[in-house]
């Protein structure tokens, strides 16, 4: 592997003369076919340098956009089938959070306990300082309204995964980390609507309910359905068996659905309840999903370690449809955009830091709410954007945003990893 690696960066070296001589020559399909194998051959060849192998996922989200960028044709339509389609985001938004959801496990709640006041500054901080400082940042660089909601969206995100593994590169308080972030998702199905409404509202139309239960069908379902997972691995036999016969009652109840069953409910439910319908039938699916994946998992135990690497597929896929579908878009305002980025996620590790600090927790918790701040969840963003219909406009900023969290957050934990914290707390490793 190191030998194919090392040939994939000499490649890449010489898709980057390539790149040069077809910039000067004008040739015009020289310059697009060796940008997009620079990016390729380069995303395979960092994994071979010791430095640089942390970057290789980010390289690939860069190989997306810049792919998207120069053929956007080849992200939206594939024949007849719009890759765009709202139900087939929504599938990959949700394998995305199942992914994550793997990662994560029901003892990652436990650590309330332990934790409580750095997981409440945590909290308090991260849906505070991320979405007024993403609301100031439109008023400054007066971006279009719907590429401006997009800004105001992402910062109203709760964490994800990747702030996780920043905090455990940085060796900083990983108990808290997960938790924060546990609880985050949590909250999100409420707060980020709540948000939006305040901040956005007057940018696009924010329907609270239909947003609420967007976000439960994007993060909870399929977390829940990991969840579920993670207990049947600790179940008794009898706890296991009552789940089976559980699940068994949800697959007869999805097969009624398209019997009949679901235009009865449409003949007497309201619109409202109709929504509260489909989401009652998603959560039903994800107790199926969780009972059957973790048959698979019993089969062959090393599926969960592969499952975030379709997590991972699922982001390429969203920043390249994304950033083809607002490919005009993204080359009037992109760089006003990776500017807004870089400021947005700046405020919050510094922010996050001090406020944690002056409210009394220590330098290894506090680094630590840093990063929970400073690290959004892209991909659910990029998913509420795509059931919203606004890929192109709202969607934009998590295209740029994501890629950049993911190079300063890796340079901030190897940077902090190299200046360990002068106090105790990171025995919560």
């Amino acid at each position: 592997m190191k030998a194919i690696r090392k040939i994939c960066l000499l490649l890449s070296l010489l898709m980057a003369l390539l790149f040069i001589y077809g910039m000067l020559t004008a040739g015009i399909t020289i310059w697009q076919a060796s940008a997009i194998g620079f990016c390729i051959f380069g995303s395979i060849g960092i994994g071979g340098i010791q430095a640089l192998k942390n970057y290789q996922y980010t390289a690939w989200v860069i190989t997306a956009v810049v792919s998207a960028i120069i053929y956007p044709a080849a992200f939206l339509k594939w024949g007849s089938f719009d890759l765009r389609n709202k139900w087939l985001i929504l599938g990959v938004v949700q394998m995305v959070m199942f992914g994550m959801g793997i990662q994560m496990s029901l003892k990652d709640f436990s650590g309330l306990g332990s934790t409580g006041k750095g997981v409440l500054i945590g909290l308090t901080c991260h849906f505070t300082i991320m979405p007024l400082t993403g609301f100031l940042l439109t008023r400054l660089f007066h971006f279009d309204p719907e590429i401006a909601a997009g800004i105001i969206l992402i910062g109203s995100c709760s964490s994800g995964l990747a702030s996780n593994v920043m905090v455990y590169l940085a060796r900083a308080n990983l108990v808290l980390s997960v938790t924060v972030t546990a609880m985050a998702t949590m909250a999100a199905p409420f707060l980020t609507p709540l948000l939006m409404k305040l901040l956005a509202g007057t940018l696009i139309q924010i329907k609270f309910i239909s947003m609420m239960m967007e976000i439960i069908k994007i993060v909870l379902v399929p977390i829940g359905a990991a969840l579920l997972h993670d207990y049947l691995k600790r179940a008794l036999p009898k706890q296991q068996r009552i789940i089976y016969a559980i699940a068994i009652v949800c697959v007869l109840y999805l097969f009624m659905l398209p019997s009949g069953l679901y235009h009865m409910m449409e003949s007497y439910f309201s619109e409202a309840g109709m929504q509260s319908a489909e989401v009652f039938g998603f959560l039903i699916g994800a107790f199926v999903v969780g009972t059957g994946y973790h048959q698979l998992y019993r089969i062959n135990p090393k599926i969960d370690s592969y499952v975030p690497y379709l997590s991972m597929f699922g982001i390429v896929y969203f920043t390249a449809v994304t950033t083809s579908a607002g490919r005009e878009n993204l080359l009037h305002v992109g760089l006003l955009l990776f500017l807004a980025s870089v400021f947005h996620n700046g405020a919050g590790y510094f922010f996050g830091y001090w406020l944690s600090r002056i409210f009394g927790l220590d330098k290894s918790s506090s680094r630590t709410v840093a990063f929970e701040v400073g690290l959004q969840n892209g991909g659910m963003a990029s998913g509420l954007a795509g059931t919203m219909g606004k890929l192109a406009t709202v969607g934009l900023a998590a295209a740029v945003f994501s890629p950049w969290m993911n190079i300063s957050g890796s340079v901030l934990a190897n940077y902090w990893r190299k200046h360990p914290a002068d106090d105790s707390s990171s025995e919560s490793q």
